[in-house]
């Protein structure tokens, strides 16, 4: 499926924090993405990223409007029009002179709505019982119950398992 940029990017980085180990710094996380930062977040900022990461979570957990709607209002920043690295114009949500943490927030939310609006069934919580990974779905039917192959195939043999010795 093919998102606009907050849809897919943004969202998958809100899932990529989700996912993270909390021992890990934010800032490798976020380095390792499509969203590196010029500076690592200071303590105040990785705090708040990381309450901000687990109110993501809940998102992932049951997507709704009133929630999205929250993160959307706390996050709200001057939207403007960027040309930045000779990209064709395309909207931010934040400035680019923000803190890294607003900015975060902002893309983040916006990701999540965005996808939330084009088909709310592709934000993703592993099907797999005991795992709590989350993603978006991209595949192109949109039917997508678990994170990885792995979690599928560990329920398909648990499953094929249990039929054989019924």
């Amino acid at each position: 499926m093919h998102f606009n940029p907050y849809g897919g990017a943004a969202a998958e980085l809100a899932a990529k924090l989700v996912n993270a180990d909390p021992a890990t710094a934010l800032y490798d996380v976020l380095a390792r993405s499509d969203y590196k930062p010029l500076v690592p977040l200071t303590a105040r900022q990785e705090r708040d990223v990381r309450d901000w990461v687990e109110r993501l979570r809940q998102v992932f957990r049951a997507p709704e409007v009133d929630l999205l709607n929250e993160l959307l209002a706390e996050s709200s920043t001057t939207h403007y029009i960027s040309t930045h690295d000779g990209r064709a114009p395309h909207l931010h949500y934040a400035r680019e002179d923000a803190p890294i943490d607003v900015r975060i927030k902002a893309y983040t939310a916006a990701g999540m709505a965005a996808v939330f609006c084009e088909d709310a069934g592709r934000i993703g919580w592993c099907g797999r019982e005991g795992c709590g990974t989350v993603f978006i779905d991209t595949s192109r039917n949109g039917r997508r119950r678990f994170c990885s192959t792995r979690c599928a195939n560990r329920v398909a043999v648990a499953g094929h398992r249990s039929r054989r010795s019924a």
